[in-house]
This record gives structure tokens, C-alpha cells and sequence, in this order.
């Protein structure tokens, strides 16, 4: 056998062992991925009570949310709709969050974005704004099913929310008022510091979604 087909054979089987490799490196990365969205998502049980496939819920807001928000529901057809019903929604607020929404927003308030002069003032640092942590609430009401639009909102705030807290939603619904529109109890929560920091009210529309 000739040094140039020596060559050829050794090249050949660097090309096919790397091939076998890349592509194992692919199905493994994309187990991954698929693992840690199905993690999300709600599962159907087989049988004999054992958890089944996971499904995707059926409520186009998840189709842009990140891995790291949770969220739970209570009910899936909004036909079903009924006082009692809640869903919640959690996310930590980090810094991006702060920085992006000042950006957004206008709301360039120094407590929100230096660091210096946050430590002289009662809370002793940065804290997130109040409207962006009441904007979990918009976030829970997104999850409702059906297409929820925004008619009403009475806020308390009770507290502050530090960068990078982890922060929850809660909206119950209370009354309903007929034409489709519904009263909702909504709070929010600092996790890490185990304290409701807003309490309030609103009035939703719940209309049904477009056709795809």
C-alpha cells in the first residue's frame, strides 16, 4: 500500500470518527434543551396514574417566555373561567431588568440605577421600580386563558423589591361581572424576603383568541 493511500485512510477515519462525534454532541445538546423545556410544561398522566408525554399548554404567552420564569394556572379553557380561579407567575428582577426598563420606560429615578447613592437612603441600596415589579401582575394575567386585556388596576405598595429578588404574582379571581369581565385580587411578593410588597385589585376583559 502506497504512503499516499496510508494517508487517504487515516484522513478518512479522523473525518468519519468526527462526524460520529459532532453529531452525538448534537443529539445530546438537544436532549438538553428539550429536557429543560419540558421541565416548564404541564404533563398528561398515562396509565396507571404514571406521569405520561409532556404537553405544551395551550396558551400562546409561553411561546416567549424564558426558562428561568415559572408560572401555574388553575384552569385552561376559558370557558371554564370561574371565581377561584388563579394563576401565578415568578421570575428574579435582575439588574438587566432594572437597567432595561429605566431605559424603556424613562423612569431614571438614581434609587433604581447608583449604587452610591441608594446606601443613603432609608432602603440602604438599589431597589427595582414599583411599577416594573407590579408588572408581574400584567405577566400573570397573560397566562390566563383566552386573549386578557387590561381594563383596571388599584395598587398598595408595602415594600421595596432588591435587585435580583425573586418575585411573585398572584391574581384570583373574585367576581365575575358578566360581558366576559372579571374582578381579580392580585399581590405580589418578594420571595427571598418572604413579604407581600403590593396588594390590589383589577378589572379584565377575557376575549376569545383569534384564529390561527
Amino acid at each position: 500500500m502506497s504512503h499516499q493511500n496510508t494517508r487517504g485512510d487515516n484522513l478518512s477515519a479522523m473525518t468519519t470518527a468526527w462526524s460520529a462525534m459532532t453529531r452525538g454532541f448534537l443529539r445530546t445538546a438537544t436532549a438538553a434543551n428539550r429536557a429543560a423545556v419540558s421541565a416548564m410544561l404541564p404533563s398528561v398522566d398515562g396509565e396507571n396514574g404514571q406521569e405520561g408525554e409532556r404537553v405544551s399548554p395551550p396558551i400562546p404567552s409561553i411561546d416567549y417566555s424564558d426558562l428561568d420564569w415559572q408560572f401555574d394556572r388553575t384552569v385552561d379553557d376559558p370557558d371554564g373561567i370561574s371565581v377561584g380561579d388563579t394563576v401565578t407567575f415568578e421570575k428574579a428582577i435582575t439588574d438587566n431588568d432594572v437597567r432595561a426598563f429605566a431605559a424603556v420606560s424613562g423612569d431614571t429615578n438614581r434609587l433604581h440605577l447608583d449604587e452610591e447613592f441608594a446606601a443613603d437612603t432609608r432602603f440602604g441600596e438599589r431597589i427595582v421600580h414599583g411599577t416594573l415589579a407590579s408588572g408581574l401582575i400584567s405577566a400573570a394575567l397573560a397566562r390566563l386563558p383566552g386573549l386578557t386585556i387590561y381594563l383596571s388596576q388599584d395598587l398598595e405598595f408595602s415594600g421595596p423589591v432588591g435587585i435580583g429578588d425573586r418575585v411573585s404574582a398572584r391574581v384570583e379571581i373574585v367576581e365575575n361581572l358578566g360581558n366576559d369581565q372579571y374582578r381579580l385580587e392580585t399581590v405580589v411578593r418578594n420571595e427571598d424576603a418572604d413579604s407581600t410588597v403590593i396588594d390590589g385589585e383589577a378589572v379584565v376583559l377575557i376575549d376569545d383568541l383569534p384564529d390561527e
